[in-house]
């Protein structure tokens, strides 16, 4: 019975790691799909026309009901230092497994 419950024990680990491959394809996907966004952003947060909405924001000339977190420092500093870690991440977890592979 050694085998069999290895066996089974294998082919769990099997399930898990190709519904986790799956996720973290569909995610690497979605947030691929959005790296132009990500560079309008960047390049957005701290230029002049950021500056620029930032005055209109301050002298009240924005819409009330407008939403302006992208005004907000923190909003866009704080995400994208968080995608700056993700990719780190990414990147050492990458290396992890092509290393966790080799035989």
């Amino acid at each position: 019975m050694q085998e069999t419950e290895r066996i089974r024990e294998m082919e769990a680990i099997l399930d898990r790691l190709a519904a986790a491959k799956n996720d973290l394809s569909k995610a690497l996907s979605a947030f691929g799909d959005m790296q132009g966004d990500l560079k309008v952003l960047s390049d957005y947060y701290g230029s002049k026309s950021y500056f620029h909405d930032l005055e209109m924001d301050e002298k009240g000339l924005l819409p009330a009901d407008l939403k302006r977190g992208v005004l907000s420092e923190d909003a866009v500093y704080d995400l994208l230092g968080e995608i700056r870690e993700i990719a780190e991440e990414m990147n050492q977890m990458s290396e992890r497994t092509i290393e966790s592979m080799k035989k």
